[in-house]
Order: C-alpha cells, then structure tokens, then sequence
C-alpha cells in the first residue's frame, strides 16, 4: 500500500482488462504521466489498448513491482469487476471500478466492505459526475434557483455496444440496457437528492433484438419516487442508430416551482451528417486526476464506492420491478 512517504514516488497503477470500451481512454491518459508506472493487462487478448507495457495476464500485472501496485483500475467486464476488487483490497491497493460496480447488491455490498476494511479508496468511474453541465445543475438545486425541484427527465441514450459482446451478455454485464445507461444519471440524482424510495421500470427488445445477447433488454424506462414526491426518469435505451455520429449522450431537465433547466452533458462539440467533433473538458481525465489524487491522500472523494453501491440497488429494483410489474422500493442498508 502507498504510505505518506511515498507520495513524491511515481503511482505504481495496473490496468486491469481491456474489456470496457473506456479502457482505451484511461490507459492513453495514465501513460502519458511523468507520475505514473502504467501496467496494462489485455488477458482476453483484445489487442486493441496501447500503453508502454501490456501483459497478458492478471497475475502478471499484480506481481509486475516487487511490491505490487499502488492502485488498479478495473476495466473488466461487469462480473469481473468483484473477484479484482477483492484481490485489490486483500494487497492493499487502492481501486477505481469501472460503473456499475457490480452486478448485484451483494457483490456492491462485499467490495465496499472490504476496501473499508482494508483502508484502501474504492472509487466508481462515473466520468460524467465532473462535466461543467452537470456541475451547474447541482448548484441550481442547491441554491434553490429552480424552486422547488418537482420532476426530472433524464435522457441516458446510446448505441448498442459494438465490439465487445460481453455488453449484451446477461451473465457477464448483468443485463442489457437497464444496467448500462441507468447508473450515470442515478449517481447524478444521488449527488443532489440522495436515494429515491421507490422504483418502477419497464423494458422491452423491440430495438436490436437480433443483436443484442439473450435476455438482455435493449429499451428501457426507469422512473424513481422521492419521498418529497418529487419523480425522475431515466431513459436508459440503446435506441441511437448504427450510423449516429456518436455513441449517444446524456442529458437532464429538471423543472421547479421557480423554473427549468436543461442540461447537456456533451453539447460541446461541432458536427453535422456523420461529423463529431468534441472539445473543451475531457471528463476522463478529470475523473483520473480525482483518483490519484485521493489515492495520494487516502481518501476517497466523489463518486466513491458507497455511491456505485447506491446505484446499483436502483438497477436491482428496476430489474425486480421489470420482473413484477410493480414499483420496487429501494433498499438502504
């Protein structure tokens, strides 16, 4: 584990599976540190993510300092995502999981845990909680500039993953749409409401249906209650078309008793027919400097475990009330 005395050393960091599409992203950034000793391990050999030294297993990557490393990132697929941040905890190393945490709130529940009682940071990849937009949204509620906050709409919307069929795996990924693009906007509205008390969702495969992995809903509609009575929605859908320019985005309007705000997470680009070109803040690296920078200090900051662990009961109950057809209330232990 990193001690006080070594905080002027370069972070010992392996990245571990190229699995998730933003594994590409964070290694280009962790590489190109002077503070940084990148590791990364490609053990499904997917080839495709560049860095000064890949291996080709997990164990490689672990014993690729004598000590071990300082931190990890979890770029696995999602049921992975448990047996890595174990391991981590068990050597003392910090974590930053890619979202959603996990695929069930026992597993959230039991990484949490133990890198509590391992002492090492346990953070969840939610780039989007430092986008401007986002950040000015949280100050209107908190000022009160909208009034009274009485209903949300969220937009989470994407192209069906490409690539990486483990996407679309339901024992891999946990489930399809529902579990992709509902976590980004839920840790939005955790950040400023806290957990809603209920849950209600539908799903449905009209969209993708010979694509998409088995089981795995490609629409979706999650609608979250708050104990004020204030609603929000999350469309969570794989509904953007193969050929969009990108891969979707995500946008929020919140309406009070004093006025609206729309929000857009990505609006900073220029495009048009099969053009986007995107400029100003790149969120991913923000979200890598949050992270060394706690793992420096030894402390967590936003969006921290607790937070993925939050997010992913909300996905436990809209799947639950997917199954039943009935709204599904939150667990909060």
């Amino acid at each position: 584990m990193l001690t006080s005395t070594d905080t002027a050393a370069p972070l010992k960091v392996a990245l571990m599976s190229c699995a998730h599409t933003h594994a590409g992203s964070y290694a280009a950034l962790l590489d190109g540190r002077e503070d940084v000793q990148l590791v990364v391990a490609d053990p499904d050999g997917f080839g495709d993510v560049q860095a000064s030294r890949v291996v080709g297993s997990y164990e490689e990557a672990w014993q690729a300092w004598d000590s071990g490393p300082d931190a990890i990132v979890v770029t696995a697929a999602n049921a992975d995502h448990k047996d890595l941040v174990l391991e981590a905890a068990r050597r003392g190393a910090h974590v930053l999981c890619e979202k959603p945490l996990a695929t069930s709130v026992a597993d959230a529940e039991e990484m949490v845990a133990a890198c509590a009682g391992a002492g090492v940071v346990l953070m969840t990849a939610f780039p989007v909680h430092f986008a401007s937009a986002v950040t000015a949204l949280k100050q209107a509620v908190a000022e009160g500039t909208l009034g009274e906050v009485i209903g949300l709409t969220g937009t989470n919307n994407g192209k069906l993953p490409d690539g990486r069929d483990w996407f679309t795996d339901v024992e891999l990924a946990g489930g399809g749409a529902l579990v992709d693009h509902t976590v980004h906007i839920a840790e939005i509205l955790d950040s400023m409401f806290g957990p809603p008390e209920t849950v209600h969702a539908v799903a449905n495969r009209i969209l993708w249906a010979d694509r998409a992995g088995e089981g795995a809903e490609t629409g979706g509609l999650v609608t979250l209650t708050y104990a004020s009575g204030m609603v929000a929605t999350i469309d969570c859908s794989w509904s953007q078309p193969e050929d969009a320019p990108t891969w979707g985005g995500l946008r929020l309007q919140a309406v009070g008793t004093g006025g609206q705000l729309q929000i857009d997470a990505f609006a900073q680009h220029v495009g048009g027919p099969g053009q986007w070109h995107a400029y100003g803040e790149n969120t991913d690296a923000v979200l890598i400097d949050a992270f060394l920078d706690a793992v420096r200090a030894g402390e967590a900051v936003e969006p921290t475990g607790e937070v993925g662990l939050r997010t992913v009961r909300i996905v436990a109950a809209a799947q639950e009330s997917v199954r039943t057809g009935q709204p599904v209330r939150v667990g909060q232990g």
